[in-house]
């Protein structure tokens, strides 16, 4: 027999970085405390070789067409909706949906709700998508009782929407309303806490539209999705996994996961669903250090993965285990596996290379220099760890600048920062995009001048007239298409006050603090110029594009160049409310005039259904790519049937 030796010695570092010989037997410490795991939990031993030994029919098989859906399912989206029945008749209660993006996953999930019509079903999605939803359900599911519940008028009444067949919320107010139950909110000098009526029903189902929205398991967000109740758990995203491993858990959590979403005691049979401890010393329940639970998902999948990879040793089981527990929850098909019944057109993506002009290059050069400087600064001082955010600061200026010098030297921080003097303020007409003369206000709050906004009322015709839910023929806001109300007779606008300090929440726009009549664009913007002058002059005139960009201010630069050269374009920002969104949305979807969409890239980079357009046009790329892609996929899904193209 072998005395113990230390884990440095040369026969450990044959088997493990972290083994030792104990008794003539090489035990990795994986391997140590998976038995002292499994000892405690014997019920535990048995789990991944159960995973395992299920599989799924092949072929897959088909549910019928759901009587009260009047769209006729794609083979595929049968099949879809067999695995989301067979799914809740399961252990698991339900699942994750991860189709690609565009392949319906909407509409296999309204033929879920409208296949077994048992009441109430909570959909929790993007704000963006919420009146989408609304729409496919009004559209394709006749008789389902559908409430949007958000904004400031959502009822309380917990009958009516216990009543309800579907109930529409945003992760916003989702968040909002567990976070003032939890901790309260300071009414008149004392914390009151409100009960949230979503956590106090008992849902039929539970549906996360884009529920990557909850990867971050210690959110407010995540946290308020694990505490709903429900008969059944379902998590749609064409992205369920954008950067790590660990991003799934926060699904696995949200689907209750046993064992897989528990926290176990190596010292007992403890076991919670919560990482629940006194003072973070002791369990609430058994007494025990924190150092004996451990989390079953990070222990047997995300740190097997993080320390040795998914090609060798303990991380390659690991991640045979990992794909074992994803086919057993989730569902996901490509177009490409499935484009003999989708039939979808081609997509191309372009990547188009402009250089600077000399002036950008000075700037950018300059610029480039001042940020070298202080990250070299960082990295002398041994501080670049605690500088992250400033770090993220100085590239994200790089970024700006590439796009246009203006989101860089006229930036509130430029401003302060002497970078240029600070400008006179002006209010800017929505129409013409010049300062306004004359300026006069609308109800929904947009500046115009007078004569503009005149003109634009005299020219109006009976089909330019939008035709509202109240059956009132009646003009709408050339900007943000709610119904116009503007008094043509009220007495001209003081100029706006001084640029909006950091913290102030009204957004002041970059063009109201720039000098128009001197204002001058940049390669960027004049490259999507040029290529959406060149679609305008093709013998097709109907074709649409869309224009992403992370910067809000930054849309407002291109939207005034376009408005220039004489497009017509729409809108879409986050700071909008459902119902102008969807107002915008059916503007560009319904007026052949309106040729370019511009669109905030964290507001309508997911969830949005735009197959009228046939351009993307990205003009700053994200962090993440998994969200270039899903702003791409908006015009590429079902219902498209034009060529796509992506730049």
């Amino acid at each position: 027999s072998h005395s113990a030796t230390c884990p440095g010695s040369a026969a450990s570092k044959s088997r493990s970085k972290r083994g030792c010989v104990l008794l003539g037997t090489l035990t990795s410490q994986f391997e140590n405390s998976l038995a002292k795991l499994y000892a405690a939990h014997p019920e535990l031993e048995g789990v991944w070789d159960e995973l395992r030994a299920h599989r799924r029919p092949s072929p897959a098989p088909q549910a019928p067409q759901p009587a009260g859906v009047s769209i006729q399912l794609l083979p595929f989206q049968r099949e879809g909706l067999f695995w989301l029945q067979a799914q809740e008749r399961s252990a698991w209660r339900g699942g994750v949906l991860a189709d690609e993006m565009g392949m319906g996953k909407t509409i296999q999930m309204v033929s879920l709700l409208v296949a077994d019509p048992k009441r109430p079903s909570l959909v929790v999605a993007p704000t963006v998508a919420i009146l989408q939803w609304r729409n496919e359900m009004v559209k394709f599911a006749e008789g389902l009782n559908v409430i949007v519940w958000h904004g400031a008028q959502r009822t309380q009444d917990q009958a009516a929407l216990s009543q309800a067949d579907v109930v529409l919320t945003s992760y916003a107010v989702l968040e909002s309303t567990f976070r003032r139950a939890q901790y309260g909110v300071m009414r008149r000098g004392r914390r009151v806490h409100e009960p949230s009526l979503l956590h106090e029903i008992v849902w039929r189902r539970v549906i996360l539209d884009e529920a990557h929205h909850i990867k971050e398991r210690t959110s407010n967000t995540a946290r308020s999705a694990f505490e709903l109740q429900s008969d059944f758990c379902w998590c749609l995203s064409g992205t369920p996994l954008q950067n790590r491993v660990g991003e799934l858990y926060s699904m696995i959590r949200f689907l209750r996961g046993d064992p897989y979403g528990f926290y176990f005691c190596r010292d007992c049979s403890c076991k919670s669903s919560r990482w629940n401890f006194v003072n973070n010393r002791f369990c609430a329940q058994c007494g025990h250090k924190s150092m004996s639970h451990v989390s079953f998902w990070n222990f047997m999948i995300l740190r097997p993965i993080q320390r040795d990879g998914t090609q060798e040793g303990e991380g390659a089981a690991a991640f045979s285990r990992l794909r074992a527990l994803l086919d057993n929850i989730m569902l996901r098909r490509t177009k490409l596996e499935r484009a003999d019944d989708m039939g979808l057109p081609p997509r191309t993506v372009e990547v188009r290379r402009d250089y600077f002009n000399s002036e950008e290059e000075d700037l950018y050069r300059s610029l480039y220099s001042s940020t070298q400087r202080k990250f070299s600064t960082f990295l002398d001082q041994g501080t670049v760890l605690n500088n992250y955010s400033n770090i993220f600061t100085l590239l994200t200026r790089m970024r700006q600048m590439s796009n246009h010098p203006d989101l860089v030297l006229r930036s509130s921080s430029g401003i302060r920062q002497g970078l240029v003097a600070e400008p006179e303020e002006v209010n800017v007409c929505k129409l013409c995009m010049e300062e306004a003369y004359d300026a006069i206000m609308s109800r929904c709050r947009h500046v115009f001048c007078r004569a503009c906004i005149q003109q634009f009322l005299e020219s109006l015709e009976g089909p330019d007239l939008m035709l509202h839910r109240d059956g009132a023929q009646e003009p709408d806001c050339p900007y943000c298409h709610a119904k116009l109300s503007i008094d043509l007779d009220a007495p001209a606008l003081e100029p706006p006050q001084p640029v909006a300090q950091p913290g102030d929440p009204k957004r002041q726009g970059i063009l109201t603090r720039i000098d128009l009549s001197r204002w001058r664009s940049s390669t960027k913007i004049e490259a999507l110029v040029e290529e959406l002058t060149k679609l305008r002059e093709l013998p097709d005139r109907s074709i649409k594009s869309l224009v992403f960009s992370q910067f809000v201010n930054f849309l407002d630069l291109v939207a005034f160049r376009l408005q220039r050269a004489g497009f017509r374009i729409c809108r879409l920002e986050g700071n909008m409310t459902p119902e102008a969104r969807d107002r915008t949305i059916r503007h560009f979807m319904e007026n052949p005039g309106v040729s370019v969409f511009l669109v905030s890239l964290k507001a309508g980079g997911v969830a949005l259904n735009l197959t009228e357009a046939s351009r993307v046009y990205l003009m700053d790329p994200w962090w993440n790519p998994a969200v270039e892609v899903q702003a791409m996929d908006r015009i590429h899904r079902l219902g498209q049937h034009r060529p796509i193209v992506g730049a």
